[in-house]
C-alpha cells in the first residue's frame, strides 16, 4: 500500500488508467489501495536484492506483489509473519512494563502526581522521535532500522528499574519512549509494505498480535509482582528475550523503501538518501495526515479512557467490587485483541470506510450503555462494545497515512502516531477533569460524542 513519494520510478514503465492517477476514481465503499492507487497495483518490481539478502528475483525485498484473492507468494508470506513477531514483541514489552509501574511508585516513594508526571516524559519522548523514523528507514534500510530501534527499545526497558530518584526517572522513561516511538512507526511502516505485498488488509491482525503480546507481557508482570520478583531482575530478564526476537525478525521483512529501489545499506546509500529527496528530520504533517490523525485521536481517546477508568466506573458508578471491576478492563482488552485479530477479514468484506462507521456505531452504542449503566453487567458490556468497535480504527489509520502520496509511510504514520500518542496521554487525565467537576457519568459522555466522530470521519480512510 505504498505510495511513490519521492516522484516516479524511473525503472518503471509508463503508468495508465488508475495507476497513474488518471482514471475514474475507485468504488467510496470498496477498499482503496488495492490495484486502484499509485504504487499499489499489479506492476512488477524490477531488479533483485544485492547481497546484502538473499539475491534472487522474487524474494522477500524484491518480488513481485500478490494479486487480489490469490495465495500471497512465500516471501510476502515470511515477511508478514515476521512483522508480526515485532508488533507482538513491542506489545509484550509495553505490557511487561505496564505491570511494574507499581514497582517504580513504590520504589522511589513517589506520590500519583509525581509518577504522573514522570510518565508524561515518555509519551514526550515517544512524540520527539516518531519524525526520525522515516529518515533513519531511507538512510538504512527499512529492515535495517526496524532492527536497530527494536533493540533500542528493549534496551530502554531495563532504564526505568534503575533509577535511583524521580529526575533519573525522568530521563529514563524519555529514553525509553524514544524506543518505543521509533519502533512503532517502524513496525507499522513494515506493516504497510508487508500489505502492499499481500494485496489486501492485514493491518488489523498485526495491531491483534500487539494486543496479545499487552495480555501476554501483563500476565507475566503479575506473576512475577505476586511472586515478588525485583523490576530490576524481570526487566533485566525479559529485555533481551525481546530484544533478540525481534531482531531476527527483522531480517525477514521487507527491505525497500518503494519499488526498484536498492535494499538499504552502506554509505551509499547514505549519500544518495542526502540526494533523493530523503524525508526530512522534522515536518508538519499534511492536510490529509492530519484528518486520519484526528480519526485515531478519536480512537485513541476512547482507549485510554476504557482502560484507565473502567475499573473505577465500576467501582464508583456501579458498586462492583474489586473483582468484578477489574471484568471490565479484562472485557474490554479481550474483546479488542479478538476483534483485531479477525477484522482483516471484515475490513476485506466490507471495505475500512464502511467498517469504521459501522464499528463507530457499535462503539457509541457501548458508550451509551456505559453513561446509562447502573449495575455491573451492563457496564462491563458497554466497555466490551467499545473494545469491539475501535479495534480497527488505529491499524487502519496507519494504514491509510502509509498509502498518502504526500509523504514516506514512515513520515506519514509518525504524524499519525503523534496524534494518537498525545490523545492517549490527554484522555485519562481529561477524564478525570470532567468527572472532578461533573460526574463519571458525564465524563463518558464526552467519550460517546468522540466515538460518534468516528463515523462522521470515517470518509478520511477512502485514500
Amino acid at each position: 500500500m505504498r505510495t511513490d513519494a519521492h516522484g516516479p520510478d524511473p525503472g518503471a514503465g509508463p503508468r495508465t488508467g488508475a495507476e497513474a492517477g488518471t482514471g475514474t476514481e475507485p468504488d467510496a465503499g470498496a477498499e482503496p489501495g488495492f490495484g486502484t492507487e499509485r504504487g499499489t497495483g499489479t506492476e512488477p518490481r524490477t531488479g533483485t536484492e544485492p547481497a546484502t539478502g538473499a539475491g534472487t528475483p522474487g524474494t522477500r525485498s524484491g518480488g513481485p506483489r500478490s494479486a487480489p484473492g490469490a495465495r500471497p507468494a512465500r516471501p510476502a508470506r515470511a515477511g508478514r509473519v515476521a512483522v508480526s513477531v515485532v508488533f507482538a514483541v513491542h506489545g509484550t514489552a509495553s505490557g511487561t512494563f505496564a505491570t511494574r509501574i507499581p514497582w517504580l511508585r513504590e520504589h522511589l516513594g513517589l506520590s500519583p502526581g509525581w509518577l504522573g508526571l514522570a510518565l508524561v516524559f515518555m509519551t514526550a519522548g515517544a512524540s520527539a522521535a516518531m519524525p526520525l523514523a522515516a529518515r533513519a528507514a531511507h538512510r538504512h534500510g527499512p529492515r535495517r532500522a526496524l532492527a536497530a530501534v527494536s533493540l533500542a527499545c528493549c534496551a530502554g526497558l531495563v532504564l526505568p528499574p534503575l533509577a535511583p530518584a524521580l529526575g533519573w526517572l525522568c530521563l529514563a522513561l524519555f529514553l525509553y519512549g524514544c524506543g518505543l516511538g521509533l519502533m512503532d512507526v517502524a513496525m507499522n511502516a513494515q506493516g504497510v509494505r508487508v500489505e502492499a505485498e499481500y494485496g489486501r488488509s492485514v493491518m488489523s491482525s498485526l495491531h491483534g498480535l500487539w494486543s496479545v503480546g499487552t495480555l501476554v507481557g501483563g500476565a507475566g508482570g503479575v506473576l512475577a509482582a505476586h511472586a515478588g520478583l525485583d523490576a530490576r531482575v524481570h526487566l533485566g530478564l525479559a529485555a533481551p528475550l525481546l530484544a533478540a526476537a525481534a531482531v531476527a525478525a527483522a531480517r525477514w521483512t521487507p527491505d525497500r523503501e518503494q519499488p526498484g529501489e536498492p535494499a538499504g545499506t552502506g554509505e551509499g546509500v547514505q549519500e544518495d538518501a542526502q540526494k533523493d529527496g530523503a524525508p526530512p528530520r522534522f515536518a508538519l504533517p499534511t492536510r490529509g495526515v492530519v484528518a486520519i490523525g484526528l480519526l485515531g485521536f478519536c480512537a485513541v481517546f476512547a482507549e485510554g479512557a476504557s482502560m484507565d477508568w473502567s475499573g473505577i466506573y465500576l467501582a464508583d458508578v456501579t458498586g462492583a467490587g474489586p473483582g468484578l471491576a477489574a471484568s471490565a478492563y479484562t472485557a474490554f482488552a479481550c474483546t479488542m485483541a479478538s476483534a483485531r485479530l479477525s477484522g482483516d477479514a471484515v475490513v476485506r468484506r466490507f471495505g475500512p470506510v464502511a467498517t469504521v462507521r459501522a464499528g463507530g456505531t457499535l462503539a457509541a452504542a457501548g458508550g451509551t450503555l456505559v453513561v446509562a449503566a447502573r449495575t455491573p453487567p451492563a457496564a462491563v458490556v458497554g466497555f466490551a462494545l467499545i473494545g469491539v468497535g475501535i479495534a480497527v480504527v488505529v491499524p487502519l489509520c496507519f494504514a491509510a497515512a502509509g498509502r498518502t502520496a504526500a509523504a514516506a509511510p514512515g513520515q506519514a504514520i509518525a504524524g499519525v502516531a503523534t496524534l494518537a500518542y498525545a490523545s492517549g496521554l490527554a484522555a485519562p487525565a481529561a477524564v478525570g477533569w470532567i468527572a472532578e467537576s461533573t460526574t463519571l457519568s458525564a465524563s463518558f459522555g464526552v467519550v460517546t460524542v468522540l466515538l460518534l466522530g468516528l463515523v462522521a470521519g470515517a470518509r478520511v480512510l477512502r485514500t
